[in-house]
């Protein structure tokens, strides 16, 4: 008897775990290269459009100040011969102190552009990311995974084409 009903009660457990499995086998786990979708996206290419005409804004602005700079020291050494070492001291303390400022302009430009760089691309994922979920819920995806932390899988695994058409066509 105790035989018996330590069978059924083995069957039982057995059955359940299997029908666990199988829910959570039903579960579908993507990925997808979310670099791909922002460089080929049209939402996306406007937003690294942006980011690219500001960071070359910013280079040609330093660029500017940076051959202004050259042209001062050189001019600068060309009067160390000619005019009193009180004057050339002077001159050299100045050119110190606008190579300072200038230095400190860069690193500001750049805390700036990062920044803008940031807040550019959180619009941008709050622009797509209600569209990835949508197509998540649509595709019964669970979990989506970036591609670039994934070593291998499957190719039909990959989402990036079809989420990447979604993104175009809802956002034209």
């Amino acid at each position: 008897m105790k035989y018996l009903l330590g069978l059924i009660l083995t069957f039982f457990i057995t059955l359940n775990f299997t029908s666990l499995a199988k829910t959570d086998s039903e579960d579908i786990i993507a990925i997808i290269n979310i670099d791909y979708v922002i460089q080929n996206s049209n939402i996306g290419k406007k937003f690294l459009s942006n980011i690219k005409s500001q960071d070359q804004k910013n280079l040609d602005n330093l660029k500017n100040k940076n051959i202004f700079l050259q042209e001062l020291e050189s001019s600068i050494k060309k009067k160390k011969n000619i005019i009193s070492s009180e004057a050339y001291d002077k001159e050299v303390l100045e050119f110190k102190k606008k190579f300072q400022e200038f230095s400190n302009e860069k690193n500001q430009i750049v805390r700036e552009f990062n920044d803008f760089k940031q807040k550019e691309l959180e619009n941008l994922f709050k622009i797509i990311n209600p569209i990835i979920n949508d197509y998540m819920e649509q595709n019964s995806v669970k979990i989506l995974f970036d591609s670039k932390n994934i070593f291998m899988s499957a190719n039909e695994l990959n989402l990036t084409e079809a989420i990447l058409k979604k993104i175009n066509d809802e956002l034209n």
